[in-house]
This record gives C-alpha cells, sequence and structure tokens, in this order.
C-alpha cells in the first residue's frame, strides 16, 4: 500500500507539480518531429492516390465497357476495405507497433494501387467503336454498301475490371492504420500545447494531396492509353471525343511508387518515445520503479472494453450528436457524388476534356478550399467563437455557398445536333431520323458510334448512317465525301455534301456558360470550406469528453457506411438514365455511354447535390435551436455558482518540499489569510505565506491520474471541506488570484 501511494504521489507530482530542473539542450530533428515529417509525406500520398482515383473515374468507365453506376461501385470499393478493418486495427493498433503498423499500411497501399494499373498489360490494345476496324473495309473507304460481319470472339479484358475493384478495397485497407494511429502517435507524445499545431500541419499538407491527384489525373488523361505501344498519329480521336482513353493505368504506378516511399521511414522509428520536453528523464526506469501505473491503466482498458454499449447507447441518445450526424451524413452524400462525378459533368455538360476537366479542378477549386479552411480556423481562433457561435457561421457559409449552386442550373449548353438522337424529323435543320431514305442500302448498324461533323453543324452517328461513299486524307484528317444524308438538310452558303470526323465542337455562348460556371463553382468552394473548420468544432465542443473519441469514430463509420459507399454507386444510375446512346460490347451486352441528354443530365446531377443538402439543413437548424437552449442553461447554471462579490479564490503554490494535496480556497482575504499560513506550513514550506503570495498551482490539460482532493474553507462557519476532484480542468492552466 505504501508502494503504492508513493506511486499515486510521484504521478501526482510529475504532472500536477512538476520540479525544476534543468532540461537537456533538444535536437534540431526530433525522432518525434522525423515522425511527423514522414506521416505528412503518408497523408500527401494517400490523399493523392484517393483523388487520382476519383480523376480517372471516366477513363475506367471507357476503357473496360462499364456503366456509370457499375464504376461507382468500383469507387465505393476503397471505403469497403477501410471499414473491414477500421474497427480491429483501431483496437488493437494502439497496443503495438504503431509506426511498423503505418509502414505496412503504406506498403498495402502501394500493392493495391499497382494491381489497380495492372489489367491494362493483359487486355491487349484499346479498340474504339470505329469502322476503320472492320476488315472489309479499306482505310480509305467508308462505302455505304452491304457488308457481312464476322463471327464475334468475346474480349479476353471484359472481366478485368475485377482487379481494379480489388486493388482499390486493398487500397483502403492499407489506409486504415495511417490516419488513427499516426494521430495517437503525435498525441501521446507531443506536448499539449504542440499537438494541436503538428496536426493542423498534417492537416495542410494533406490537402496538397488532391491538387497534386488531380494535376497527375490531367497529365494522364492526355496521353493516349497505349502510349508508347501504338502509333498515336494513326489514332483518329481525340481527348474531347467520348471514346477517348487516356493512360489511366500510368498514375497508379506513380502513385504506388510514391506510397511505397512514404512507408520507409516508419520501419525505422521507435515503438514510443520520451513525452516531449522531457527527453533528459528515464521514464522506462520510473515505469519500473512504479508498476502500480501500469496496473491503473490496464485497469481502464479493461472498464472502457465493459462500458462501450452503455457509451454508446448514451452517445447516440444525445440529440445533439444524432441532428449532428443525420446532417453530417447528408452533406457527406452529396460531397462525395459531387466530387465523383464533378469532372465528368464538366466533360458531358461543357464538352471539356476530361484532361482539362481535372486540371480546372486542381488548379482553381482545391487551392481556394485549403485558402477557405485555413481561413476557418483563423476566425475561430481570432473571434474565439463559442459553439453556437461556431455553428451559425458554419450554417451561414453552408447555406450561401447552397445558393450559389442553384445559379447552376442557368449556366449551361444546349445539346449537341446528333442527327436522328437530339435532332429529329421535327427539326427544320434535320429533316431525318437515324434510319431513313437516304441512307436505307448502306447496311449501318444501330450500334456503330462513329460521329462525324457536317459544315452545317450537324453531328451524325457515323459516315455510314451519314451516306457516305468516298473519302479522302488519313488518320484525324480524314474526309467524306458524296453524303447523301447531308443533302438533305439546308446547305451552308458555299455548299458541301462533305463531313469530317469527330463531334462538331460547341459554340461561343457555351464557352461563356463554362467561364460562369466555373466562377461560380470557385466561390462556392471557398465560402462552403470557411465554415468546415466551426462545423468539425461542434463535435469536438458539444460532446462530454470521455465520449468524443467513440463519437468522432462513429461519425467516420456511418458517414463512410451511408455515403463513401452508396453515393457514388447511385449517382450512378441515376446519371446512366440520360444516357441517348450506349456503347455496345463485342459479342453483345451495353457498354459504355456515348451521348448523353445534357439538359437531363445536368437537372439530375445538380437536383441530387440540391436534394440531399437541402435536407440537412433541416437538420442543421435544430440542432442550433438545440444548442442555443443548451448553452443557454449551461450559462445560467454558472452564473448562479460564481463566486459572491468581495470573495478569492486561491491555490496553494507548488515549490513546497513535501508532496500535499492540492487545496484551492474560496472566502473573503481576511479569512484565508490564517488558513494559507497553517497550509503551507503544513505543507513543509520554510515561511508562512500571506494570502496575497499564493499563487495557483499549474495543471496539464487530462493527466492520465485523478487529480488529488481539494480542499475548500467555507468562510461562513469557517469548516474545511474536501472534496475529491476527477475531472480534468484545463481551463486551470493560468495562476488565478482575481478579485470577484
Amino acid at each position: 500500500m505504501d508502494n503504492q501511494a508513493d506511486s499515486y504521489r510521484f504521478t501526482s507530482q510529475e504532472v500536477l507539480c512538476p520540479a525544476e530542473r534543468k532540461a537537456g539542450k533538444t535536437p534540431c530533428c526530433s525522432t518525434l518531429k522525423m515522425f511527423i515529417v514522414a506521416l505528412s509525406f503518408a497523408y500527401f500520398s494517400k490523399a493523392l492516390s484517393g483523388t487520382y482515383m476519383k480523376s480517372s473515374i471516366t477513363q475506367i468507365e471507357r476503357r473496360f465497357d462499364l456503366s456509370s453506376s457499375l464504376v461507382g461501385l468500383i469507387d465505393g470499393s476503397f471505403e469497403m476495405g477501410n471499414l473491414l478493418f477500421l474497427a480491429l486495427v483501431s483496437h488493437f493498433g494502439a497496443k503495438m507497433h504503431r509506426p511498423r503498423l503505418i509502414a505496412v499500411g503504406c506498403l498495402l497501399m502501394a500493392v493495391g494501387s499497382a494491381l489497380t494499373g495492372l489489367p491494362h498489360f493483359f487486355m491487349g490494345r484499346y479498340k474504339y467503336d470505329t469502322l476503320r476496324h472492320h476488315p472489309l473495309r479499306p482505310m480509305n473507304l467508308y462505302r455505304c454498301v452491304s457488308l457481312s460481319f464476322p463471327e464475334c470472339v468475346k474480349d479476353p479484358g471484359s472481366n478485368m475490371w475485377i482487379y481494379v475493384f480489388l486493388g482499390n478495397a486493398l487500397r483502403g485497407i492499407g489506409e486504415t492504420p495511417v490516419t488513427p494511429l499516426g494521430i495517437s502517435y503525435i498525441d501521446d507524445f507531443a506536448k499539449a500545447e504542440n499537438s494541436a499545431f503538428y496536426i493542423a500541419c498534417l492537416q495542410t499538407i494533406t490537402l496538397l494531396g488532391p491538387m497534386f491527384g488531380f494535376l497527375l489525373g490531367s497529365m494522364c488523361a492526355k496521353l493516349y492509353v497505349d502510349i508508347g505501344f501504338v502509333n498515336v498519329d494513326t489514332v483518329t480521336i481525340t481527348p474531347k471525343d467520348a471514346r477517348w482513353v487516356g493512360a489511366w493505368w500510368l498514375g497508379f504506378f506513380v502513385s504506388s511508387a510514391i506510397m511505397l516511399l512514404s512507408g520507409i521511414p516508419f520501419w525505422f522509428l521507435p515503438r514510443s518515445l520520451p513525452k516531449q520536453g522531457k527527453e533528459n528523464k528515464e521514464l522506462p526506469d520510473t515505469q519500473q520503479q512504479h508498476p502500480g501505473i501500469t496496473s491503473v491503466h490496464s485497469q481502464k482498458l479493461t472498464d472502457i472494453a465493459k462500458g462501450f454499449l452503455p457509451s454508446l447507447k448514451k452517445l447516440l441518445s444525445t440529440p445533439t450528436y444524432f441532428l449532428l450526424l443525420c446532417g453530417s451524413v447528408l452533406k457527406f452524400n452529396s460531397f462525395i457524388g459531387l466530387l465523383t462525378f464533378k469532372a465528368k459533368y464538366m466533360e458531358q455538360q461543357f464538352g471539356q476534356s476530361a484532361s482539362r476537366a481535372n486540371f480546372l479542378i486542381g488548379v482553381l477549386n482545391l487551392p481556394v478550399v485549403a485558402v477557405g479552411i485555413f481561413l476557418g480556423g483563423l476566425l475561430m481562433k481570432r473571434y474565439k467563437l463559442s459553439v453556437v457561435a461556431g455553428a451559425q457561421l458554419s450554417f451561414l457559409t453552408s447555406f450561401t455557398a447552397y445558393l450559389l449552386l442553384l445559379l447552376q442550373y442557368g449556366t449551361k449548353c444546349d445539346n449537341i445536333q446528333v442527327a436522328g438522337l437530339t435532332c429529329k424529323g421535327t427539326s427544320k435543320v434535320c429533316s431525318y431520323w437515324l434510319f431513313s431514305e437516304c441512307n436505307r442500302n448502306c447496311s449501318c448498324r444501330a450500334e456503330e458510334w462513329d460521329p462525324v461533323c457536317s459544315e452545317n453543324g450537324i453531328t451524325y452517328v457515323s459516315p455510314c448512317l451519314a451516306g457516305c461513299t468516298g473519302s479522302t486524307g488519313h488518320g484525324k484528317h480524314t474526309m467524306f465525301h458524296n453524303c447523301s444524308c447531308v443533302l438533305l438538310t439546308p446547305p451552308p452558303a458555299e455548299g458541301s455534301a462533305s463531313v469530317t470526323l469527330g463531334q462538331c465542337p460547341r459554340g461561343a455562348d457555351c464557352s461563356r456558360s463554362f467561364t460562369s460556371y466555373m466562377a461560380v463553382s470557385v466561390l462556392s468552394s471557398f465560402i462552403n470550406s470557411l465554415g468546415s473548420t466551426p462545423g468539425y468544432m461542434i463535435i469536438i465542443r458539444c460532446i462530454k469528453p470521455q465520449l468524443k473519441s467513440l463519437a468522432l469514430g462513429i461519425q467516420t463509420l456511418v458517414m463512410r457506411t451511408l455515403g463513401g459507399i452508396p453515393a457514388p454507386v447511385y449517382f450512378g444510375a441515376f446519371i446512366d438514365s440520360s444516357c441517348l446512346k450506349w456503347g455496345m460490347k463485342k459479342c453483345g451486352g451495353r457498354g459504355a455511354c456515348r451521348l448523353y441528354d445534357s439538359d437531363m443530365y445536368r437537372l439530375i446531377f445538380l437536383g441530387l447535390i440540391t436534394c440531399l443538402s437541402g435536407s440537412a439543413y433541416f437538420f442543421i437548424i435544430a440542432l442550433i435551436v438545440l444548442l442555443r437552449q443548451q448553452f443557454a442553461k449551461e450559462d445560467k447554471r454558472t452564473a448562479e455558482q460564481a463566486p459572491k462579490p468581495g470573495q478569492i479564490e486561491l491555490k496553494v503554490p507548488c515549490d513546497f518540499k513535501k508532496e500535499f494535496p492540492v487545496q484551492t480556497l474560496t472566502g473573503t482575504k481576511e479569512s484565508l489569510e490564517p488558513r494559507a499560513m497553517q497550509v503551507t506550513k503544513e505543507a513543509g514550506h520554510e515561511e508562512a505565506v500571506t494570502a496575497n503570495e499564493l499563487q495557483a498551482c499549474p495543471v496539464e490539460q487530462c493527466p492520465d491520474v485523478d487529480r488529488p482532493a481539494e480542499q475548500t474553507l467555507n468562510p461562513a462557519n469557517g469548516q474545511t471541506e474536501v472534496q475529491k476532484n476527477t475531472v480534468c480542468d484545463s481551463q486551470h492552466t493560468d495562476a488565478k488570484s482575481d478579485v470577484m
């Protein structure tokens, strides 16, 4: 019992009233700082890899001939793999070698990224839909004649998308230990005042990952998928063509190499470190001399395990947390859908290439989001916003961005005029359906998609359906002549019956609409990000301290389960419903969509986002009202418990020669001075001090042991009241000797 008491006194002294020792010179590059640098690079790498996957959605969809809903399922496989091991890693990871677990996670992410890009080397060369690939049609002739088609041979790479699914899931499994174990490692061994700063630096560096991920996606989308294996000059399609597939596989190998490098330092970092600022103290010897500390912690872990279900029930029955959770799930669904299909929306609505869409997102949208998050945190610190004020700021910025989003309904481009699809017999300039008299004898196939453009601005599905009988030139410069269907449309002033390869470009009005769209998008992203930090602080401050970790974990679990996995799937399914022209696989079956109804696409895409975000505001408004009521009651209770005028609150100093309980003395100056002199003498102080000379004992935030008992002097009866304090009070970090 004496040893255990000594142990508690030692811990209390170390935590509450540390003795003054001369600290040794701190090395310029401590192990903790090396860990933070390595973890920052790992954060950057995993963010780059994740956003590159988002930027390659369109390329994967076209290369494997998949629908948007199926490619959305592939994208959600990351969350599936992550959730599969999240609970196990979070529970057992803290008991193991955390840096090496992070290294294993980086290795798994590297292998997963490499596995995602590997199918490219087993699928053969990419053959897009074109009449040039038909063996009976010479390169220089696209005759409108009857042809027989050979028996189809099933593509051996038709099911290779499964490896992309598995690789993305493996990357999700590898990401599991990086965030929880990295943050806990920093929090365990960094000073309390430095921990928040280090984590903020991590989040800032992480924001660079998505920017470089989209830029990498832009570069790879500009390169042809089989670059280095085929002569690019023979390719007849351009990056703006619906059949174009960029070098999607290249970015996954680049991100795999970066992830592999980021994991190397963690293999050489120690399992534990001395607490920052106590590097010269022999902590291991201390723990050996005081084994009682370990048993206390073991008991606490057991109690936590037993109390999991009651804590979870208490958390979910907290109205503020439940409302915040519902609103967060809806907002996260809209965010994931927007991030996954934003580049594709820019392609289909405004005729941008995948490369340019990814480039603009990486250069314009993401940097302003980073600035907005930083400024939001600065506002919280500068004006010391309360929880209610932070919630109101978050709601105001989010709702303003929501109103700006509504403006995007008006920034649009008209459907391109495609004969037989968007331009039918009722149009003056397009007086025929897909099949008509002009191409009846051409044996054209309805599933063909090799678009050509006439000089009157009408796009035809193929030269055959345009009724063309001759061609000149080669490659991208091929022209087709004597097109009988074009003759039926009003010709331009100089007259022409020829068409060129590719869809007709959009007009100048579309370019102006796209500029307006990007301006609104960038402004909306910036304003919305201003409220991110205040909104995140709600869950930190309105939940009881003992439930914060569980609250953050449950929020992550629910958001990924109900948002990260299903959102890409149902967004893709709704987008598929706006498809006008599907590609066909070699042996039948629907492939990737070649042409969308841009008006319906816009209404579906923006409609889903606005409905989800709009529904979330009902929960957010209810949350703000509840927070106001809750904190109004707390303020009233605090005012009632405040010391009366003429009373002071003092604490005994820490520089006494022997251990003693921390004592808080409350009362008038005259009543406290005799008691203060007695306490200082009992504590072993050489000279008695007056009440004016008392200073507060500094208390570290949230020590691992309970604070000692407090003794409070009641001035009314002169009796000393002893009250055990087991709650960490991070506010008592400064000396307090104010006359109320």
